[in-house]
């Protein structure tokens, strides 16, 4: 028996926890994600200096060995002695958790950074971290290996100029972050222009010296209401500018911008500090509050809708709307560390009564905004009540009482959804094949003919009478979201926690992935944030080689090239798998379907905007964006014969 005495207990000094147990201290872990937070938690350091109006620019530079710099022209992080460390406050707040000035109300009246573990935990996990400080006319530097103080703070020159800042450099330790290669220029980009926008005024500089040179600058002195303007571009706007709101309530400052465009979804941005509150909170509680009271008083109060016609919902209003919703206060509060949604009742009110208060003087002053908005949401409203039968479609029942359940659907046995899942696959061959190879307990496939309707360009009524569409949604049987205060979406009620995507391996079969993908993303999001959707990953390649001809399944075109170069002394045979109906049952199984060999990959929704911008300009109805991203794109484009 192993013994448990008090020499079995160990503590973990400095920040030696941190690098034993990564994932605890960094969002994303020591993926792709983990590795851009750290350089999340620098550049958020320094547009904290820029919120609390020291900083007016903020550049980053990705360096030739791997290395990121960012550098503010804020006040420079202290190098002076705290008298109660005993040690330089520069170090303490690079080797120490829960260090840092976001605790001191006086140092940063608001602030993204609310637990001070953002530097220390970056500098335990970097192969190597160092600052230079300008302050008082002196530049000092100190630098850390792993965590380590290797070269403590000291004077290295001086500075007349006038300039202060701070400029923090660090290389990502690839022993913990084992499966990144590097920082990724276009997520960074997509981050530092949403920062642009938000800091409205701010210059952020975005510099690449690793392959080529290349250097953008990011100033957005429009603010959230350019950032409104830039959401809906894909979509025809139903008035010339966006709306701007700003005001200070209770300390807390308030900003929204909003545009209307033709366009039939909502998109709806929420931050607070600066931080993306994916799931809203209370300013986006206080904004649809205030926002319907004024449409629906001045919508009576003028006589713009018509007897006997649906009265709009909250939803109707919000149809077509592009819209970003910024809040900076004192002590933001929010649901976990991930600070999707923000918590402050107090933030509510002061969204409330600032939008109710300004955007009823927007609307008497622009009467022709105001008739835009409410015929447009009386618009939705017809289509609304015109699908309202149709909708009954999504409401969830046992598969013994539900004769609504698709014909084509060849459900499992089992009735626990946590063990369960449905196969969505492309064709009645595929669905063939999938049927006669699946595990009949826990398996159930639903064969989709052809490809779906684009959802990006349809109303709600056209996308319910499509059938390939009315099967998934009884099949998967939680209702649709977004689609008016009548509709409903349960997570409790999905019938399989595994929705798998399973198309042909090529261009048709990955435009009908992304078709389906356009459709989950727009009306059952919560499949997505809840981990249950997932791309089949069927083999691109059968190899036979050998007198036995072995035969092994491969996955990739790099990967076929590595095994050619390890046989390349046996004459090989390769079948290329165009579609799903070229595998009979078992081989189906084995490749793709089977649990203990198969690969799938999980649908994540990291970044909103980006995956908002995305599926707007692939599959929305505006042809020039789609085109510039085709011409920028086509020389990485490989024929598919």
């Amino acid at each position: 028996m192993s013994t448990y005495t008090a020499d079995s207990i160990k503590v973990l000094k400095g920040l030696e926890g941190v690098r034993k147990r990564p994932a605890m201290y960094v969002q994303g872990g020591t993926g792709v994600d983990g590795y851009h937070q750290l350089l999340t938690e620098i550049i958020d350091n320094a547009i904290d200096e820029a919120l609390a109006g020291y900083a007016d620019t903020v550049e980053v530079i990705l360096n030739a060995d791997g290395s990121v710099t960012v550098i503010d022209n804020g006040r420079g992080i202290p190098v002076g002695v705290m008298k109660k460390e005993g040690r330089p406050a520069i170090e303490v707040i690079f080797t120490e958790l829960h260090a840092g000035g976001k605790f001191d109300s006086n140092a940063y009246k608001v602030s993204g950074g609310l637990h001070g573990v953002g530097s220390s935990v970056v500098n335990a996990l970097s192969t190597f971290l160092e600052a230079e400080v300008t302050s008082g006319g002196k530049v000092h530097r100190i630098r850390f290996d792993r965590g380590e103080v290797t070269e403590p703070v000291h004077l290295i020159g001086s500075s007349n100029n006038g300039v202060s800042g701070s400029r923090v450099s660090f290389l990502p330790d690839h022993g913990i972050f084992k499966e990144v290669e590097r920082f990724e220029y276009g997520r960074i980009r997509r981050r530092l222009r949403e920062l642009a926008y938000l800091t409205g005024g701010v210059k952020i500089i975005l510099e690449d010296r690793r392959d080529h040179l290349k250097r953008e600058v990011f100033q957005e002195k429009g603010g959230v209401a350019a950032f409104a303007a830039h959401l809906g571009a894909d979509h025809k706007s139903l008035y010339d500018k966006p709306i701007l709101i700003k005001g200070i309530a209770d300390e807390i400052e308030v900003e929204v911008g909003l545009i209307h465009t033709s366009g039939y979804g909502q998109t709806i941005l929420t931050y607070a500090n600066m931080i993306t509150n994916r799931d809203g909170g209370t300013q986006l509680t206080g904004f649809k509050t205030a926002y319907t009271r004024v449409l629906n008083n001045y919508a009576r109060a003028k006589n713009l809708i018509k007897k006997g016609e649906p009265a709009p919902t909250g939803e109707d209003f919000l149809e077509g709307i592009a819209c970003v919703i910024s809040v900076k206060l004192g002590d933001p509060q929010f649901e976990s560390q991930a600070k999707v949604k923000l918590l402050n009742p107090e933030v509510q009110s002061a969204v409330q009564s600032i939008v109710y208060e300004k955007f009823t003087e927007v609307l008497e002053e622009n009467p022709k905004i105001a008739k835009a908005i409410i015929e447009k949401a009386a618009s939705a409203a017809k289509a609304r009540e015109a699908a309202r039968k149709a909708r009954d479609l999504v409401r969830r029942a046992s598969p013994l009482e539900n004769d609504e359940l698709p014909g084509k659907l060849a459900d499992c046995q089992s009735e626990d959804p946590s063990l369960s899942e449905i196969y969505i696959v492309e064709g009645d061959s595929a669905g063939g094949s999938a049927k006669q190879g699946r595990e009949r307990r826990f398996q159930a496939i639903l064969p989709l003919r052809g490809k779906i309707l684009n959802v990006e360009k349809a109303q709600i009524g056209k996308i319910l009478k499509n059938a390939e569409i009315r099967a998934m949604i009884a099949a998967i049987g939680a209702g649709l979201e977004g689609t008016g205060d009548d509709a409903h979406f349960n997570l409790d009620d999905v019938r399989y926690h595994r929705i798998i995507v399973m198309t042909d391996a090529d261009v048709d079969g990955s435009h009908i992935r992304t078709l389906l993908l356009t459709f989950f993303y727009r009306y059952m999001r919560p499949l997505i944030d809840a981990g249950y959707l997932y791309i089949a990953q069927p083999p691109l390649y059968g190899v036979r080689f050998g007198r036995e001809k072995e035969l092994r399944y491969v996955y990739s075109d790099g990967e076929l090239q590595r095994l050619l170069k390890e046989k390349r002394n046996r004459k090989t045979e390769i079948q290329r798998f165009k579609g799903l109906g070229e595998m009979n049952p078992e081989q189906l199984w084995e490749t793709t379907m089977n649990p203990e060999t198969r690969v799938l990959k999980r649908v994540t929704i990291e970044a909103v905007l980006e995956a908002n911008e995305a599926f707007e300009m692939l599959m929305g109805t505006e042809v020039p964006p789609r085109r510039e991203f085709i011409e920028e794109n086509a020389h990485l484009a490989q024929l598919d014969v």
